[in-house]
Parts: C-alpha cells; structure tokens; sequence
C-alpha cells in the first residue's frame, strides 16, 4: 500500500482555489470553502487544515480543531481533545487509503478525538478504531459522534 504524506494546507488564495474543486463535487455539507474564507489570512501556518497531494493537486482534506478540556464532554478524564470536522476525498481518489492516512496523522498528536459520522459512515469510522458514543439528546443535538480514545481514556459518563 502507498504511504501518503499528510501536510498542513496553507490558509491563502491558492489553497481557496483547490476547496473549490471539492465544492464541485456536489459535497457541499463537507466543503471548507466557507471556513477557509473566514479564517482567510495570507500563507497562514496556523491553520486547522491538512491535506494530501497527489502530484500538484490537492486530494484530500480535513480540519482539525484543538478543544479544550473545559468544554469536554466526551472523555474520562475531561482533557483537551481533537475534533476532527470534513474529512474528504475526491471521487477518483478514494479506496487508496487516503482517508485512513488523514485519520492515522490526527491520532499521532497523542489526544483524543471526536468526530460526526455521515449517515453510512460508521463502518469507516469502526475500522479506524473509533466507538459510537453513548447518546445525549442535549449534547449531540441530532450529530451521530464517534470517538477515538488513547490508551487510558474511556467514555465520561453524563449525569
């Protein structure tokens, strides 16, 4: 199986111009057009987007944002974990490996991850060893989460 190198996308013009490809694929609930929009700061290195190029062309990508222990609500002990938000791959790149390539680079920062499944998505989400949560209407909001833990992190249980 090929290895393929994960590297953090550049918040600029050019970077904008290659989400729009993935817009075009009708996957409008995924694109980081509008993200990438907000947070438009020329080449900035700060930036919560990865991706992978095949050649010149990006093939793709997902965001990744830091929360911080504060506000979680997944996790035994509560810690700073990753929520990983968009994962995508075009069309003519998928069953390569891609998208576990991005998943595996999100797990060597050590933290715990939480991510919303799309419908049919579970058994992507299973292989790459994450769990369905437990339910809470009042916290998931409709969202179908799935969580990654590290060794010696568990579900937090809600009162």
């Amino acid at each position: 199986m090929l290895k393929y190198e994960v590297k953090k996308l550049l918040v600029n013009y050019k970077t904008l111009e290659e989400f729009k490809q993935f817009k075009e694929y009708g996957v409008q609930e995924l694109s980081m057009l509008e993200d990438l929009q907000e947070n438009m700061i020329e080449n900035d290195s700060e930036s919560p987007f990865y991706g992978i190029y095949y050649g010149d062309k990006l093939v793709a990508r997902m965001s990744l944002y830091q929360i911080e222990a504060a506000y979680d609500q997944y996790f035994d002990p509560p810690q700073d974990y990753l929520e990983l938000w968009k994962l995508e791959v075009l069309p003519h790149h998928q069953t390569k490996g891609l998208g576990k390539s991005l998943v595996e680079f999100a797990k060597t920062f050590h933290l715990p991850i939480k991510t919303n499944g799309r419908q049919q998505s579970g058994g992507f989400w299973e292989k790459m060893g994450f769990e369905a949560v437990t339910y809470n209407q009042d916290r998931d909001r409709g969202q179908n989460p799935y969580v990654w833990y590290p060794t010696g992190v568990s579900e937090q249980r809600l009162a």
